[in-house]
């Protein structure tokens, strides 16, 4: 099994990975570019192979994304994808909607507020990795990895 790295790119987003060795891990977003390299750079370890899965941003702003977050999710997936690419590292990317259907998680609309529907996504997370602190940062790249996982890793 290759080392899987799922990110949520979003401004309160986070980071979650399964190594080659095991070791399943989640944090939030590094603070800053430096941190996303080291943190990648590290679990890019020579020779093991490492996909990183990425979800794919919104082409639009609105009301439920002002240009403000916008900006900061976009300049996020590009620095994320810049630092894969120069580590050799294989990016799939993936519409929130790719991982979350077949996942069995539902829509955001059927239920009655974003709040509600994020801690919906913490719940899965906690349910499918029990061992580790799930946070509202980590639910969404914990369930990218698992949909990667279920991919067959590649």
């Amino acid at each position: 099994m290759k080392t899987l790295i799922a990110i949520d790119p979003g401004v309160s987003g986070g980071i979650a990975w399964r190594t080659t060795w095991g070791e399943v891990g989640a944090r939030k977003m590094p603070a800053t570019d430096g941190d996303m390299v080291q943190l990648l750079t590290g679990l890019h370890a020579p020779g093991a192979g490492a996909t990183l899965w990425v979800e794919e941003i919104p082409k639009f702003t609105g009301t439920n994304i002002p240009s403000s977050s916008m900006f900061v999710l976009a300049r996020n997936f590009g620095v994320i994808e810049g630092i894969a690419m120069a580590l050799g590292m294989p990016v799939r990317r993936v519409k929130p909607a790719a991982w979350q259907k077949p996942l069995g998680l539902g829509t955001a609309r059927a239920c009655g507020s974003k709040a509600e529907w994020k801690n919906k996504l913490k719940a899965e997370a906690q349910r499918r990795y029990p061992m580790l602190s799930v946070t509202l940062a980590t639910a969404d790249a914990l369930l990218i990895l698992e949909h990667a996982r279920k991919e067959g890793n590649e």
